[in-house]
């Protein structure tokens, strides 16, 4: 069997979920208040590049033990019907992750489909978290 070319898989799932251009998602940010917007990228990522204005980091590889009241790492930001937005970088991980939140019994789950670099793109404003993160960006070594 060859391996499954992860892109068209996932342009394949993006047909089966709910995709936000930058557009809604910025009217969805001003029309609820309650909107849980979710940056799942990886911390480096994060604290390289900020965030858009009011996201949550929640990095991929977390979010379903966030996600889940079972588990010993439940986070309460997330509730069943709570509106939920996630973006990645591009918009290939948060398709997977709407699909995952999905199948957990979230509801009102959508993804940006431009990611953060489309927000970047359209010229919207940035949040940088490198000086209030705990986290550390390393000096570039010349």
């Amino acid at each position: 069997m060859a391996i499954q070319d992860i892109f068209a898989h996932t342009t394949q799932l993006k047909a089966e979920i709910e995709n936000l251009s930058v557009d809604q998602l910025k009217e969805e940010q001003s029309q609820n208040a309650e909107l849980l917007l979710l940056d799942i990228r990886e911390i480096q990522e994060v604290i390289d590049l900020g965030t858009i204005p009011g996201a949550i980091h929640c990095p991929r590889g977390m979010l379903e033990f966030w996600a889940s009241p079972a588990s010993p790492y439940y986070r309460d930001y997330f509730k069943e019907a709570r509106r939920t937005v996630v973006f990645c970088a591009g918009g290939g991980r948060s398709v997977l992750a709407v699909k995952s939140l999905e199948a957990m019994g979230f509801d009102n789950v959508a993804h940006l489909e431009a990611g953060f670099g489309g927000w970047q793109k359209a010229g919207e404003t940035v949040e940088d978290v490198s000086q209030t993160s705990r986290w550390m960006r390393r000096p570039i070594e010349k």
